[in-house]
């Protein structure tokens, strides 16, 4: 069952709230999921930056959470770097949110929150994989180093996944590198899921990437910053009746 589902997907409704969280009836319900798709994805595309030697430079967002009331959309925007996103005396994100109540026709409140291990957060440690690839960099020191910064940071397990035309080779492949452990079906396993992609000139390059960050049910891995995590209280010992 693990390994045929993404982690997150897995934990959705058990051990972990949703990414989006409203509710509608039925003559609305797809109108507002594909808005939710449009906005995630122009939030990516505003905020990635042209860099030097034309290569794109990625926002660094770990994930976009969207609340909706009758009166906004209230946008959460987890990002390592929160104040590139906020710009200039806050310049930056009002244009992001006049650009997003254009594309929306609703009002809009967009607040960042800063992820304070980004080498503990696998979205943030793929697109950092994916920049040293666009850059030629080796794709097994990128792996090896990426791991090495997890497991330092205080991860209990990584698995990395890189498929393509890996070092320019004509044939594409897959490469597959671990440390630690990474549970396949323990729901109550912090076990968290990123991807991205790196676009070379051989082609583009898959990175998958497994982040083991502990159990929901211990303190230590309970963060004030994942939002979306609900809390799990410990299950109280079964007392016998006298």
């Amino acid at each position: 069952m693990g390994q045929k589902i993404r982690p997150t997907g897995f934990r959705t409704g058990i051990m972990v709230g949703w990414a989006s969280q409203w509710y509608a009836n039925k003559r609305d319900y797809s109108d507002l999921l594909i808005e939710d798709v449009k906005i995630r994805r122009f939030v990516q595309k505003f905020l990635t930056r042209r860099g030097s030697g034309n290569r794109d430079q990625r926002p660094g967002i770990s994930k976009i959470l969207i609340d909706r009331t009758r009166e906004k959309v209230v946008i959460t925007l987890h990002s390592a770097r929160p104040g590139v996103i906020i710009g200039k005396k806050g310049e930056n994100i009002d244009k992001l949110t006049k650009a997003l109540e254009d594309l929306t026709h609703r009002h809009i409140e967009v607040k960042t929150i800063e992820v304070n291990r980004p080498e503990k957060d696998p979205q943030l440690v793929a697109e950092e994989i994916a920049e040293q690839l666009e850059k030629r960099a080796s794709f097994r020191r990128t792996m090896k180093q990426a791991i090495q910064k997890s497991m330092e940071a205080g991860a209990r397990g990584i698995k990395l996944q890189l498929s393509g035309r890996l070092g320019g080779s004509e044939m594409a492949r897959c490469e597959k590198a671990m440390d630690g452990s990474i549970p396949l079906s323990t729901l109550r396993t912090r076990v968290e899921y990123g991807f991205a992609e790196a676009s070379t000139a051989q082609g583009n390059i898959g990175i998958k990437c497994w982040i083991n960050n502990g159990d929901y049910l211990t303190e230590e891995s309970s963060d004030a910053a994942n939002a979306q995590t609900r809390q799990v209280s410990q299950k109280p010992a079964r007392t016998r009746k006298r």
